[in-house]
C-alpha cells in the first residue's frame, strides 16, 4: 500500500490529476497504442491461424510483428501513466486486475511463440504449423479479452 500511496504522490500523477488537458492526451495516447497493437496483432493472428493463406506471411509477420510490440510498449507506459492517478483504486477494481493477468497471459504466449522453431519456419518459408495456429487464436482471445476488461474498469 506504501508504494500505491508513494506513486499517487509523484510528480508525474499530481501533474495528470491537476490537468485534465494532460490526462487527455496521455489517455488518448493509450487509446492510439491499443489500436496499434490490436490493429497489428489480430491480422497476424488471424494469418497464421489459417485465413487468409493468400497474405505471404514472410512478408507481414515481421511487420505486424514489431508494430505490435511498439503498440504494446507505448501502451505500457500510458497505461503506466494512467494507473499512477489513482493507483489504490485500480488496484482494488477486478476488471483491471484481469486485464493485468490477460495483458501478463498474452506477453508469456508472445515469448514462447517467437522462442519456438515454428515462429521461424513461418516467418521464412510460410508454413504454419498446427501449435502455432493454435497459439495465435489464443492470442487473438487474450488480446480481444484484455481489451473488453480494459472497458469493463469503468463500469466497476
Amino acid at each position: 500500500m506504501e508504494l500505491l500511496e508513494w506513486l499517487a504522490a509523484t510528480t508525474l500523477a499530481v501533474e495528470l490529476r491537476r490537468s485534465a488537458t494532460l490526462y487527455m492526451f496521455v489517455n488518448a495516447a493509450h487509446i492510439l497504442a491499443i489500436g496499434l497493437l490490436v490493429g497489428a496483432i489480430l491480422p497476424l493472428d488471424l494469418r497464421l491461424a489459417g485465413l487468409f493463406e493468400k497474405v505471404p506471411l514472410e512478408v507481414i509477420a515481421p511487420f505486424l510483428s514489431r508494430s505490435a510490440g511498439v503498440g504494446l510498449a507505448l501502451a505500457l507506459l500510458t497505461g503506466f501513466c494512467l494507473f499512477s492517478v489513482r493507483p489504490g483504486e485500480y488496484a482494488a477494481n477486478p476488471a483491471f486486475l484481469a486485464k493485468l493477468g490477460l495483458i501478463a497471459f498474452g506477453i508469456l504466449n508472445v515469448l514462447v511463440v517467437h522462442a519456438g522453431q515454428g515462429w521461424r519456419t513461418a516467418i521464412t518459408i510460410g508454413i504454419v504449423r498446427p501449435a502455432m495456429r493454435f497459439s495465435a487464436a489464443l492470442s487473438a482471445m487474450i488480446w480481444i479479452a484484455a481489451v473488453v476488461a480494459g472497458r469493463w474498469i469503468g463500469f466497476l
